[in-house]
């Protein structure tokens, strides 16, 4: 029978659940996304090939899954890549292509070159010298924090990675200010992370996803190819108005007290900080100038022709190459499999998409006499570009997804409209980077909302604002910049 005591212990013992079980939530999202699969196969219209239902119900049931995730991204992923090749719904080569293009790569080199990043303080120490120099008022703080990932996109290609390494800052900054509980200054440095990391992907074209997407579908669909520079020419006016609009916007809308304006200590411990990272070591400065020739590469892609994939797996080559490298090959190659498989599936869902008739289809149905003729003057096909873009962007969350989806469509557009599709799909990609109404809008939402700090309710109402103000600060850059350059 055994003694009270060994009883009791054996009554309050955890009950310990299978690894195989799922929550109820979650099982019943699965189901009702097969649900909602087969209720879109059967509403579409009769007239639609049977290609083109199935991809359709298979699109929106990716869109659901990776907005609700009641399984790993991965894994959804794999599902829609398994859905498509089982339902024939393009040929095996189309379904797979997703991997074979150079966008995959990129990405591999661009998380191989943030391990490799890590593997050394220079991000950190970068991190420091921004917080020494203005870390001292919640001004300079705030200012800091949104600086800081813009300097990070150009050699940490993944905001999620770059949204990671400026979290554990941000909390050590708001430790050392003492900030407590819920104040405002928690709430807005918090945002600064989630904010400013999204914003760090506007003027960089392999900063975000979305960006590498919509170039790779334009070369693949109409065989255009928009180089580095020519993103960044685009979009830098955008990207500069954007860090102050949001650090005005920020400071106004959580006001602080007098004792949180200000905190000189901040600098010290910083300071401090510093000081323990030492003189800058030889494998930092390694670090900094395989940075320095792989940017150039990029920057320079007009002159030499090569891919920004192969920049990448050039610097990931002399991080890890003896002698020359600073980082251990161990380390590089410790990636997130999830985002490689998210980008190699959503490009073979665009290309499935736009194979299968379905982007077509879905195209003809949106040819009203109204959007076709708001598309035919520029300056109008770009505020409406952003306004369905924003719209449909808080129906699909995921940011690829959205722009798999739209990009295929908003060309079919372009060409009945007579309208230049790389205008209209450059903007379109730029309002589905920029999602800071819900947190499941963008992966550094996400990050910062994982941390427990900040709740949705404190993303609404800023983030429409900004979400406005992105709109206001994309259409007056395309009626002064990109008219002056010819691309408006």
């Amino acid at each position: 029978m055994g003694s009270p005591n060994t009883r009791a212990k054996m009554r309050v013992l955890p009950k310990k659940s299978s690894p195989l079980m799922i929550e109820p939530s979650k099982l019943a999202v699965l189901i009702t996304g097969i649900l909602l699969m087969g209720a879109v196969f059967f509403l579409l219209p009769s007239d639609y090939s049977h290609s083109a239902k199935i991809m359709l119900s298979i699109l929106a049931l990716s869109v659901f899954y990776w907005t609700f995730e009641p399984i790993p991204l991965g894994v959804t992923a794999l599902l829609m890549l398994i859905l498509m090749l089982a339902f024939g719904v393009v040929s095996t080569e189309v379904i797979y292509s997703g991997f074979a293009s150079p966008a995959v790569f990129l990405i591999i080199g661009g998380m191989m070159l943030a391990r490799g990043v890590n593997d050394t303080p220079l991000a950190k120490r970068i991190a420091y010298m921004f917080l020494a120099k203005w870390g001292g008022t919640a001004r300079g703080l705030l200012g800091s924090i949104l600086i800081i990932p813009q300097i990070q996109s150009f050699f940490i290609p993944a905001a999620a990675v770059r949204a990671t390494l400026l979290l554990p800052v941000a909390a050590m900054s708001l430790e050392t200010v003492g900030a407590k509980g819920n104040g405002n200054l928690k709430k807005m440095i918090y945002l600064a992370v989630a904010f400013g990391t999204t914003i760090s992907g506007t003027a960089v074209m392999t900063a975000a996803i979305g960006n590498i997407l919509t170039v790779e579908l334009l070369k693949s669909i109409l065989d255009i190819k928009i180089t580095y520079m020519q993103w960044f020419l685009y979009t830098f006016p955008i990207w500069l108005f954007l860090i102050p609009t949001v650090w005005i916007l920020l400071l106004k809308w959580f006001p602080l007290k007098e004792e949180e304006r200000n905190f000189p200590h901040v600098r010290k411990e910083i300071n401090n900080k510093i000081a323990e990272l030492g003189k800058m070591s030889i494998e930092e400065k390694k670090c900094l100038w395989i940075l320095i020739v792989i940017m150039g590469l990029w920057f320079t892609e007009s002159l030499h022709g090569l891919h920004p994939s192969i920049p990448a797996l050039i610097g990931v080559v002399l991080m890890a190459f003896p002698g020359i490298g600073c980082a251990k090959w161990e380390n590089l190659v410790k990636i997130n499999f999830d985002t490689v498989l998210l980008l190699g599936v959503t490009l073979s869902l665009g290309y499935a998409f736009n194979e299968s008739g379905a982007a077509a289809l879905v195209g003809e149905s949106l040819s009203t006499d109204l959007i076709i003729e708001l598309l035919q003057s520029p300056v109008i096909a770009v505020i409406t570009a952003l306004i369905i873009t924003h719209i449909l962007h808080l129906a699909v969350a995921n940011v690829s997804t959205a722009v798999v989806t739209l990009i295929p469509i908003f060309i079919g557009l372009s060409a009945k409209a007579g309208a230049d599709p790389v205008l209209i799909c450059v903007t379109a990609s730029l309002a589905c980077l920029h999602g800071y109404i819900l947190v499941v809008e963008a992966t550094p939402n996400i990050i910062v909302y994982s941390t427990g700090q900040i709740q949705q309710k404190e993303f609404l109402l800023p983030g429409l604002i900004m979400t406005f103000l992105m709109t206001v600060i994309t259409v007056i850059t395309a009626v002064t910049w990109w008219n002056w350059i010819g691309f408006l």
